[in-house]
């Protein structure tokens, strides 16, 4: 067995994160496994390799998704920083209420929702994308369905961003944020059962937890999951959404002319441009990995994006085609700790894609504004300078 390839690229600078293909491309060719010293990881490249480490929770394990251990320790306890026996009961309840089932009562709310804001929005003839549709419209399905009135409403999208900042190894982004991340875990350790409008899943889960079915203490950890991890990458999915069909149009001519691709187009945004950078796992033992050994204890980032854009696995990767249909993209995670949340951002992904399609003719934007950010790559302005109706 080999030692792993080394490269000095630092994962998290601000070039990097602004724009990671070309740097995703450069690791991919040097190895499935690669060495970077200065952040003191071992970066996954390919789709093979990264499919099996995320099957494989025995050898990497989640209680080190974070690039710092102040960020590791605060997650202990939660089902995103723990493995099976403990991850599986806590996950239970956070899905419970995130199942296909559960979820199919909201379908019909979410659609109507997203159809009557992109009527509006396309009817003033231009708008700002990111701060009218992006972020307006996560945030409120999240706000409805966990309950969330008053200033916690008002904060979600500060705290949302906060939370998956401070995943990033000790920088400047991290350390600006972990106070703001700070305000949220207050939050969540201290809400209560009637903090939250009657009805609510987040009431739901208080429920759960009086009855037995989570470990006492932990209906505020599931509450801060479904904050800190669902409401930045959804806002950042939805995004790209618009910057993608705006970039190409006839993708979304391909849409309109065919709405049963809607959901092969918000795969197919998610496989060319995925929300999460790198998340992170420790490895339990020695792994070999494509004959490289890496060592037990080592920091590992996923690079989901390298992944998905990789030649061994898609066709034309570089390319962005509806019709693809990449089922099997990386985006939302594989095995155990697969997105819990990926069902709702479907249900809102497609729901603004179909409308979209159905209502929008034309649509010409403006240059995106991106923000270096250490864990989700999102757009933070994107003008819509034109839009038509259908």
């Amino acid at each position: 067995m080999t030692t792993p390839p080394i490269s000095d690229v630092d994962l998290f600078a601000d070039e990097v994160v602004l724009d990671p293909y070309p740097v995703y491309a450069e690791l991919r060719e040097l190895g499935s496994v690669v060495h970077l010293p200065g952040n003191d990881v071992h970066v996954l490249t390919r789709y093979d390799v990264i499919r099996d480490a995320l099957a494989d929770w025995e050898s990497f394990s989640s209680t080190s998704i974070a690039f710092n251990p102040m960020a590791n320790e605060a997650l202990t306890g939660t089902s995103l920083a723990s493995d099976p026996p403990v991850h599986t009961q806590l996950r239970a309840t956070l899905t419970e209420n995130l199942s296909p089932r559960a979820l199919r009562g909201l379908k019909g709310r979410i659609e109507a929702k997203a159809d009557a804001l992109i009527a509006e929005l396309v009817e003033k003839g231009s708008f700002e994308a990111i701060d009218a549709l992006a972020r307006v419209f996560p945030l409120e399905v999240v706000a409805d369905l966990i309950g969330f009135t008053g200033h916690v409403r008002d904060n979600m999208l500060r705290w949302g961003q906060a939370a998956m900042q401070v995943l990033g190894p000790m920088n400047q982004r991290t350390t600006d944020n972990f106070p703001i991340a700070g305000e949220l875990y207050e939050w969540c350790s201290q809400v209560r059962a009637e903090d939250l409008a009657e009805g609510s899943v987040g009431r739901g889960i208080f429920e759960a937890e009086a009855r037995g079915a989570v470990p006492p203490g932990t209906a505020g950890h599931i509450i801060h999951q479904y904050l800190g991890a669902g409401v930045d990458t959804t806002v950042a999915a939805i995004g790209n959404i618009v910057s993608l069909f705006a970039a190409h149009p006839d993708q979304l001519d391909l849409v309109r002319e065919d709405p049963s691709l809607v959901p092969a187009a918000f795969n197919e945004v998610l496989r060319f441009w995925p929300p999460v950078h790198a998340w992170g796992r420790l490895t339990t033992k020695d792994v070999d990995i494509d004959g490289a050994l890496v060592p037990a204890g080592s920091q590992i980032a996923i690079l989901f994006g390298a992944g998905n854009r990789d030649p061994r696995h898609y066709e034309n990767p570089d390319a962005f085609l509806v019709e693809r249909n990449p089922v099997d993209h990386l985006s939302f995670g594989y095995g155990p700790h697969g997105c819990a949340g990926q069902g709702l951002a479907r249900l809102e992904a497609h729901a603004v894609i179909e409308a979209l399609s159905r209502r929008v003719g034309r649509l010409v934007v403006g240059p995106e504004v991106r923000v270096p950010s250490n864990i989700t790559r999102s757009i933070e302005e994107l003008p819509v300078l034109e839009v038509t109706p259908a």
